[in-house]
């Protein structure tokens, strides 16, 4: 049938995707695999503010069976071999394979649950499943994409248990008490999205108080588990007495945090409306527009309005637009929701809205989950080779080999560049210094440079008594013009700087969306230089005229 051709053509675009190494956020890489990378695997990590604020923000209860569980068995399996730790590539593609999974298992079961018609569900299951959403963010290492699958898991025990009025279905009660928790520790924006639903519970509750005693009981223990396992983390070494006295309670950490404003504004501020007029349309698109357009049908009120998933999904974005901090991957949830309620008939304004869901979807598709800072992750996993390659190519090659050389590596204009994905060749000492410049000035990095990159007289002096030279590399779009003054071989600038750029290695699809300066170069030049110059490239930073 159709239907079955369709959603396994959809299925081999969402591995796809989940292999492609865009990177959507830094919150993927550093409020997950960072954390546990460095204290399982012993790779170069850096825990974020979040883990390390005197008053800790994140919760690693809902982490552990994504990240920890997965790296535990990699590091198992490589010692039962006799090898040493699985090479980093191999975790990031296998937490890449985890999410997919998760959303080829979980979302589209839950998908299918969701909707009460068999003869609207595998239509829906596909429509889902054509989301770029679904094929890139729901791939990726979110807390997030994790959100989903416990939002909408959530709304389908809810129903299950509403619906079986003469069952006290407890275990199903134990079960939405275990993701409530979950939800609830992962992200604090999750009880948003249940609370309404979650009402419909009420009269079940109150006529079965065994369900009542089942949710609360179980609830509670879920609760002081998740306290138990944050407070061991965060105060290691830690007993259940330590848990008791000072207890590290992350949720409330993380809301009395996200209601002050003036933290919010370190993240950057929203107008109130932007979920509802920039958010939804950027994740749903057509889709956004055609529940909108059925608005102004005023002979009845649209069908998918009454759906308790539209009603989920709208008012917790209603509830997430009293924080002025308002990014699309809030409202991942809202996703399948909304897209479960939509009908498509077999009409001309329905083809045309195909038409314009494929384009939409491809070109988001492309755009998010290829070329999206896409060259971050594999320069990254390039970097230790690019630089041994460079020891072994220096004047000192045989030296360096016996001597601890020191790398620093420059990243500029990119997101930050994930340590954990870094592995040291055991052949070369070579020490590798990571410093993100982040979207520092040129004029600044250009002081960076000179201050790190040692002149041809300290490199001869050095290399005359034995001592190898510090490296310097840069890694920045192609875009970023400021660089090709000190570009080698056709560098022209009249700055009376020495330095010289030479080009290492490059990946071609990277596009830096935060690059675009429309007011000052104009819509066109900024455009033409963004994606006609797209690119990643890894640069060697020495002076001019040095051997």
């Amino acid at each position: 049938m159709w239907w079955r051709r369709t959603y396994l053509l959809l299925l081999v675009i969402r591995v796809y995707f989940a292999v492609s190494p865009s990177y959507l956020h830094p919150d993927e890489n550093f409020q997950g695999p960072e954390v546990f990378a460095g204290r399982i695997l012993s790779y170069p990590s850096q825990l974020p503010w979040e883990f390390t604020a005197d008053k800790p923000i994140r919760s690693v209860f809902p982490l552990w069976p994504i990240y920890e569980v997965p790296m535990n068995f990699l590091k198992w399996f490589y010692t039962e071999t006799g090898a040493q730790n699985p090479p980093p590539q191999l975790v990031y593609y296998v937490l890449r394979g985890v999410m997919f999974l998760l959303s080829f298992v979980l979302e589209d079961w839950a998908v299918y649950e969701l909707v009460p018609l068999p003869r609207h569900r595998r239509a829906t299951v596909v429509l889902v499943a054509s989301s770029y959403v679904t094929w890139t963010y729901q791939t990726h290492t979110f807390s997030n994409s994790l959100e989903t699958l416990l939002v909408i898991w959530s709304l389908v025990l809810i129903r299950r248990i509403a619906e079986k009025k003469r069952h006290s279905s407890l275990f199903s009660c134990a079960v939405l008490s275990l993701i409530a928790v979950i939800g609830v520790f992962n992200r604090i924006t999750f009880p948003a999205f249940v609370l309404v639903p979650g009402l419909q519970l009420l009269p079940h509750l109150w006529h079965r108080p065994s369900s009542f005693l089942s949710i609360v009981g179980f609830g509670l223990g879920f609760f002081c588990l998740a306290v138990l396992v944050d407070t061991k983390f965060y105060s290691s070494p830690a007993t259940f007495w330590d848990a008791l006295h000072s207890p590290v309670i992350t949720p409330i950490n993380n809301l009395l945090y996200n209601s002050d404003k003036s933290n919010l504004a370190i993240h950057g501020l929203h107008p109130r409306y932007h979920h509802f007029l920039v958010n939804l349309p950027q994740l749903l698109g057509p889709a956004y527009i055609a529940m909108i357009l059925s608005l102004f049908n005023f002979s009845a009120v649209p069908s998918w309005l009454r759906d308790m998933r539209a009603i989920s999904a709208i008012s917790a974005t209603v509830m997430l637009s009293i924080f002025p901090h308002q990014e699309p991957r809030f409202l991942l949830p809202c996703v399948p929701l909304l897209l479960s309620c939509l009908r498509i008939r077999n009409t001309r304004n329905s083809r045309w809205f195909l038409v314009a869901w494929v384009i939409f979807n491809a070109i988001l598709g492309f755009l998010m989950g290829v070329y999206h800072q896409g060259g971050v992750v594999p320069a990254q996993l390039a970097m230790p080779s690019i630089i041994s390659e460079s020891v072994r190519g220096s004047s000192l090659g045989s030296l360096n080999a016996r001597l601890e050389t020191d790398a620093t590596v420059l990243w500029w204009k990119t997101y930050s560049p994930p340590l954990w994905l870094l592995e040291n060749d055991t052949t070369l000492p070579v020490d590798i210094r990571t410093r993100d410049l982040m979207g520092m000035p040129g004029s600044e990095v250009l002081e960076e440079l000179d201050k790190l990159v040692p002149s041809c007289h300290e490199k001869e002096k050095a290399e005359s008594q034995g001592v190898s030279p510090p490296l310097v590399f840069v890694v920045a779009p192609k875009s970023a013009t400021f660089l090709d003054q000190y570009v080698a071989p056709l560098a022209s600038s009249s700055d009376p700087s020495d330095l010289e750029l030479h080009e290492l290695w490059h990946w071609s699809n990277h596009l830096n969306l935060d690059d675009l300066d429309f007011g000052d170069d104009g819509i066109l030049p900024t455009l033409k230089r963004v994606i006609g110059r797209r690119g990643l490239a890894v640069w060697g930073a020495r002076r001019a005229g040095c051997a």
